[in-house]
């Protein structure tokens, strides 16, 4: 039996890192070790996809184990539907190096979680009836999961 995780964060550069340890100490006290790069991974890009959407507010992440896949996902407040970017071959030369573009090279954390994941989605949040929009929405992915301890 493992424990959920449920946290709430600011969204903030500091949170994808955050989750990648949490999820790595997790990962190996529930036996996971066999697939922890990929659900950290597949963490992280979600964290990250979150605190891109609504930076300096707080975000939600959950994760548990459910018959044999480690399930996460992610909260934010943006109504914004998750899509992938084009994929594109890129080459050496295609990287802005320059301190100022570090982050204009990214943009493919959602095709790196549907490389990982057995599955991947999102979920909008009921409609409150007082603001006639929706709160938020959450992003989930499945990593598949077999206990190393319990093989």
């Amino acid at each position: 039996m493992t424990e959920d995780i449920r946290i709430c964060m600011p969204a903030s550069a500091a949170a994808p890192g955050f989750t990648r340890r949490l999820m790595e100490r997790s990962l190996k006290k529930w036996g996971y070790s066999d697939i922890s790069y990929d659900a950290m991974l597949v963490a992280t890009e979600i964290v990250t996809n979150a605190m891109r959407a609504t930076p300096g507010e707080i975000i939600r992440f959950m994760c548990r184990w459910e018959d044999g896949v480690v399930y996460i996902a992610a909260w934010d407040s943006s109504l914004g539907r998750p899509a992938p970017t084009a994929t594109v071959d890129l080459t050496l030369d295609d990287l802005d190096l320059a301190e100022a573009g570090l982050n204009t090279d990214g943009h493919r954390g959602l095709l790196i979680i549907d490389a990982l994941a057995l599955e991947w989605g999102y979920r909008p949040d009921p409609i409150d009836p007082s603001t006639g929009r929706s709160p938020g929405k959450w992003v989930w992915a499945r990593v598949a999961a077999t206990p190393s301890d319990h093989v």
